[in-house]
């Protein structure tokens, strides 16, 4: 199979976020370290779909951080444009928004409301956030009102912990505000990446909304997953985060699932990867951030964290992986492929599955007595307004 998937123009669903009309219902999840825009380009090269940044912070996108502004780059084959923004006050927020949108920077903006990780929950951000009800609002009434005609969405949890459940409400209010979607992650803060994502939750936000579409995500690990979750969820489209981890394929798949399902194309077209289908990918990966970083050393640490993902499963020894994990140039990349056996087939259920963060449930990091009251004290606003601050080297 080729590595770069044929695109009919045909749509294999009804997925809009306002003028953008997706050809698939799919959108990869933004990643931090991992969403780049080589991983970007990578992905869209085998299948159709709404690429997401890797998250960026608002402070740091307004005071043009090199780091910021690199990581804003997109290149002129991405169609659609998507940036995912972070941020914990509405100004910061809503000036990072005026500055994509009046710069025409970005097709799509998307909001995190969803991010797990302690040192962005312990400062009010993230999934933290919209427990404070009145912050949250302010926040995307603020950013949709700063995007004008470019359709804003956000990306969020269910709450923080069983007994702070936020999505219904926060969805509403999301919803109220103007918002082009909204994206369901259907774990809370305290579950990280534990458990079971709970597509009921998905479900029940989509009973909730009426007006915009809702996007399921957690658990997706093949397109059979996506399939399944639209049909128990009535979601509108699905977001794809862990399960392309070392599987940029995934996208052909879900290309391929969505159009048998619409009748577009006869059944039959899951990837199979050999293992030099994997290392042709693999290889293409290093040339795309060798592109985007500038530089082979660069490129090759960034690179070195997606080796055990692509060879999940493969009969690929422990020598030969370690030094993967410790490439160095793309000559040396293909002096180590040229030591597999390219014509290993697929190695099945091995190669598939859970891959990247997992952990165990955890009491979420949240700034003292946060959870008191769902209105922003003025002790939590300095709080937030030090987070922002904190933030501001990208």
């Amino acid at each position: 199979m080729t590595m770069t998937s044929v695109k009919t123009g045909a749509r294999a669903g009804n997925l809009n976020i306002g003028p953008i009309q997706a050809e698939v219902p799919v959108v990869l999840a933004p990643m931090a370290g991992i969403t780049n825009m080589a991983y970007r380009r990578l992905c869209r090269e085998q299948g159709s779909g709404i690429f997401v940044s890797e998250m960026i912070t608002s402070r740091a996108l307004v005071e043009r951080t090199p780091g910021s502004m690199h990581l804003i780059q997109t290149h002129p084959s991405e169609e659609v444009r998507s940036i995912q923004l972070y941020g914990v006050a509405p100004k910061t927020v809503r000036e990072a928004v005026t500055m994509l949108v009046a710069e025409n920077r970005a097709d799509h903006i998307d909001l995190n409301f969803g991010c797990p990780v302690p040192k962005v929950t312990r400062k009010g951000g993230g999934s933290a956030l919209p427990w404070k009800k009145d912050l949250f609002r302010e926040i995307v009434e603020e950013a949709v009102k700063a995007a004008g005609d470019v359709p804003l969405t956000i990306k969020m949890r269910k709450g923080i912990d069983a007994d702070h459940l936020t999505f219904i409400e926060a969805g509403k209010a999301a919803e109220g505000a103007g918002v082009a979607a909204i994206a369901l992650h259907g774990r809370t803060a305290a579950e990280f990446y534990s458990g079971h994502a709970d597509w009921n939750a998905i479900g029940e936000l989509k009973q909730a909304i009426t007006s915009v579409p809702v996007l399921g995500n957690g658990d997706i690990w093949s397109a059979e997953d996506a399939i399944r979750m639209m049909e128990q969820t009535d979601c509108d489209g699905v977001v794809v985060g862990r399960g392309c981890l070392g599987r940029p394929w995934l996208f052909a798949e879900l290309d391929a699932a969505f159009r048998e399902r619409a009748g577009l194309q006869e059944p039959g077209n899951r990837v199979e990867p050999t293992l030099g289908y994997v290392a042709a990918t693999l290889r293409r990966h290093l040339e795309l951030l060798i592109e985007f970083f500038d530089t082979e050393e660069h490129a090759c640490r960034d690179i070195r964290k997606h080796m055990a993902w692509y060879f999940k499963g493969y009969p690929v020894g422990g020598d030969v992986r370690s030094q993967l994990a410790q490439v160095t140039s793309l000559q040396h990349l293909d002096d180590l492929l040229g030591q597999l056996d390219w014509s290993v087939p697929y190695p099945g259920a091995d190669a598939e599955g859970q891959r990247g963060r997992q952990g165990t449930p955890k009491r979420p990091s949240l700034p003292d007595r946060w959870l008191e009251s769902q209105a922003l004290s003025d002790t939590e606003k300095a709080v937030v307004a030090h987070a922002e601050i904190d933030a501001s080297g990208g």
